[in-house]
């Protein structure tokens, strides 16, 4: 059980609901907690015990909220807007929840799968050297893959700066002599691309498309986002 402020567990659990929206509902009288109107938005409440309503209906207590997002170019996985704006623009105010965060990061010219969570513990875990959570990449390079590429990758690779990499896999597309996909289970600055600068090679398109065993959704379009169960976000860690 989770002690909190009424207007904190509202727009914690509404969709699209301010802590200020939550407060002007309580002075309108349309918040009721186990059935008495609560105009003071600073009243205590125990999350997943008492009963909460607004505008008639119960409003039930989830804690933790998990949307995919299929990240485009020009988003930065940041909380706050800097020259580039947050991933955080893309959520629809129906899965906006106070608090969340992108849970890892891609770089603002990198493509596809992002979690975003107010799930704190769950994003140490993904990020955390202890679990070593693997990571697929789609990649497409300036110059064709080469055979040698699986063994440099697989030994570790020195890339710029003095880095070490720690052993990952490439694995060919078939169809694409140009194109591979990388698993990594680490994320360093520009990873995959200072990586293939040390093989003499430049990455011109890189997509992430799983995170440990969760994969982004084929039919999730760019920029678009999706609510994702506990179960589903367990694959994560499931390796």
């Amino acid at each position: 059980m989770e002690i909190m402020r009424i207007d904190k567990y509202i727009s914690g659990q509404m969709n699209g609901i301010s802590r200020k929206d939550a407060k002007t509902l309580c002075r309108k009288n349309e918040v009721l907690v186990n059935g008495s109107v609560v105009k003071n938005s600073n009243k205590k409440i125990i999350a997943g015990k008492d009963i909460v309503s607004v505008c008639g209906e119960n409003v039930a207590y989830k804690k933790y909220i998990y949307i995919m997002l299929n990240k485009p170019k020009g988003f930065v996985c940041s909380t706050k807007d800097g020259k580039s704006p947050t991933v955080l623009k893309l959520v629809p105010p129906e899965l906006y929840r106070e608090g969340i965060f992108p849970a890892g990061r891609l770089d603002k010219d990198t493509e596809g799968l992002v979690l975003l969570t107010n799930d704190g513990e769950l994003a140490h875990k993904m990020l955390s050297p202890k679990y070593h959570v693997e990571k697929k990449y789609y990649v497409e390079l300036k110059f064709p893959v080469q055979e040698y590429y699986v063994a440099k990758f697989e030994k570790g690779l020195l890339i710029d700066g003095g880095d070490v990499c720690l052993p990952a896999r490439i694995e060919f597309v078939p169809e694409n002599q140009y194109a591979c996909y990388v698993y990594l289970k680490e994320g360093m600055y520009h990873q995959i691309k200072r990586m293939f600068n040390a093989l003499s090679n430049e990455v011109v398109f890189l997509k992430r498309i799983c995170i440990g065993s969760l994969a982004l959704d084929q039919n999730l379009a760019s920029g678009m986002c999706l609510e994702l169960l506990h179960k589903d976000v367990e694959k994560i860690l499931s390796d």
